[in-house]
């Protein structure tokens, strides 16, 4: 989904035009803090979600909004793509040392930066999957976490049960546990999906 958070109406509706030719999902706001809302709710698309946003708006400018994206720890899950009228270097190059996907000057290109909103979409995407596969690590036990770093090293069951003093049906069912919180079902998958 592309956010466009923008105060003119006029370009909320040409970059939501320009988005639904390109097929992009696009939703407008005028307000920051509906924006903001919707950030907040954390309720992103699983497609990935991409933010146009203007840098003056009169609520609150663009800098500031991205300031509370990053303070949040959303500048992955959200790439934000700048658009400015009034651009100065400085403050281009300061947005992207802190994250920002882009910074692009009005008028802009629109094939380029469709191409850009394409390209932040496929990094939100991949962010949420890291995302994901974290927080299925996370459910992991100490001891299943052994039991993958030996799977993952190429280890064969017995092996890893000697070198973890434990009986080979415990290393069973820890790697079935695994297998079932990883959502997978070889370790061939999960070395693939740890890489």
């Amino acid at each position: 989904m592309l956010h466009i958070v923008d105060d003119e109406e006029v370009v909320r509706d040409s970059l939501s035009w320009l988005a639904s030719s390109r097929g992009i999902a696009a939703t407008a706001y005028a307000s920051v803090a509906d924006f903001l809302a919707y950030a907040a709710a954390g309720q992103f698309d699983v497609d990935g979600d991409c933010v146009l946003l203007d840098v003056r708006m009169p609520e609150m400018n663009g800098i500031a909004v991205f300031d509370q994206l990053a303070a949040r720890g959303l500048t992955q899950r959200l790439p934000v793509i700048f658009l400015t009228g009034h651009g100065d270097v400085p403050m281009a190059v300061d947005a992207l040392k802190r994250g920002a996907f882009d910074f692009c000057e009005k008028p802009f290109n629109d094939n380029q930066l469709m191409d850009r909103v394409q390209e932040g979409l496929a990094a939100a995407r991949h962010a949420s999957a890291a995302d994901a596969v974290r927080a299925r690590l996370a459910t992991l036990s100490t001891r299943e976490r052994e039991v993958l770093d030996l799977i993952l090293a190429g280890k064969m069951n017995k092996v890893v049960a000697d070198e973890l003093g434990i009986s080979m049906r415990t290393v069973e069912v820890h790697r079935a546990h695994i297998f079932d919180k990883m959502q997978v079902k070889t370790a061939v998958e999960l070395a693939g999906l740890l890489k």
